[in-house]
């Protein structure tokens, strides 16, 4: 059975939107993209080939299946940590509006999206990741469906742009599990679900 993991890249103030170019992801009028690009060290690099190689499967949303299905299929150096798995593994689209995944290993999942995700878990070996996929990454929390939580903090705000953990977000703990601070200043950071948040007061009684 596979662990459910999400990775993703957020600024000081949570944003999650386009961190890899301008033309990423441009949606509500986001003119802010690319701010993850000038941290990119050899840090950063070195977690990024961690986590791609734990991977069984990969979960995507349909805006970042399209990103990558754009860029990663046209590299095909077998040396390459990312696009030798991304190129190799199953990938599962979760996706309504979708009509077609061409890229090789791909699967659209239209269905019960929580009762499909769960049967992935049961019949893939490694990590079932998640990476970038805002929306499909809400849901996944919304449903107690994630295991563990990569987020990687970069030394930046914006003010403006999709945030991981929006209003409404389900009151959720977590359980450190790592970390570690890149030479560009990318703070990483893993989680590992706890459940539900307890309470308490600082009050006298």
């Amino acid at each position: 059975m596979a662990q459910l993991s999400i990775t993703s890249f957020v600024t000081l103030d949570g944003v999650m939107q386009a961190p890899g170019g301008p033309n990423e992801d441009p949606s509500g009028g986001f003119e802010l993209g690319g701010w993850s690009v000038p941290y990119g060290d050899d840090d950063f690099g070195r977690f990024i080939t961690e986590v791609f190689d734990q991977a069984g499967a990969f979960l995507l949303g349909r805006r970042t299946y399209e990103i990558f299905a754009s860029y990663w299929p046209k590299v095909t150096d077998p040396a390459d940590p990312v696009a030798s798995r991304l190129n190799s593994l199953p990938k599962y689209v979760a996706s309504r509006t979708l009509d077609k995944a061409d890229w090789a290993g791909s699967t659209i999942i239209d269905g019960d999206l929580a009762k499909e995700v769960a049967a992935l878990k049961e019949r893939t070996d490694g990590e079932l990741q998640v990476h970038g996929s805002g929306g499909l990454a809400h849901f996944l929390m919304a449903h107690d469906l994630i295991d563990k939580l990569n987020l990687l903090i970069f030394p930046v705000v914006l003010g403006t742009g999709r945030r991981l953990f929006a209003n409404g977000a389900v009151p959720t703990a977590f359980r450190h599990a790592g970390a570690r601070v890149t030479g560009a200043g990318v703070a990483i950071h893993t989680y590992e679900l706890a459940g539900r948040p307890e309470y308490g007061t600082y009050e006298a009684e």
